[in-house]
């Protein structure tokens, strides 16, 4: 398990590689990588600020990592958010699961990035070609997709 709170970019290809690296009994590895868009809704968008709050931020991440290893039979996770100022385009967060089966694997990251969007301690504020700043809001559709996984 591990848990990384950065500015810095990653590269995904060498996460994956350090997360796999020594083990023969992982079947398949899942993936998410998400991405800072250009467009909020049909505003455009011209970089994101994330903030956060150090030490509490880690540690959700980890409780929340820590519940998909009990859910399911994980050979290793991993969960990297960045924060600070980024732009349309730049990776924002990668969480890889793996597994024996891969079940397992798409099923548990799934779970990890629904309730990465609802439970983890992040702000995001967008910001405006002409410098304007919004809070992002809690959405729906978000909460709705993280319920599921209540039961």
């Amino acid at each position: 398990m591990a848990v990384r709170v950065q500015e810095a970019d990653f590269d995904p290809g060498a996460e994956l590689e350090q997360l796999t690296r020594g083990s023969t009994t992982i079947g398949g590895v899942t993936s998410f990588i998400g991405l800072v868009r250009d467009m909020a809704g049909d505003q455009p968008v011209s970089g994101m600020t994330l903030e956060h709050y150090p030490g509490m931020t880690e540690k959700m991440l980890e409780r929340i990592e820590s519940e998909a290893h009990e859910r399911w039979p994980l050979d290793a996770s991993l969960i990297i958010h960045r924060v600070g100022p980024l732009n349309p385009g730049d990776r924002i967060v990668l969480v890889a699961t793996a597994s024996a089966h891969r079940q397992a694997a798409f099923e548990s990251c799934h779970f990890l990035i629904d309730w990465l969007k609802t439970k983890a301690p992040f702000w995001k504020a967008e910001h405006a070609p002409d410098g304007a700043a919004q809070w992002v809001e809690a959405r729906e559709s978000d909460e709705e997709a993280s319920a599921r996984w209540n039961s």
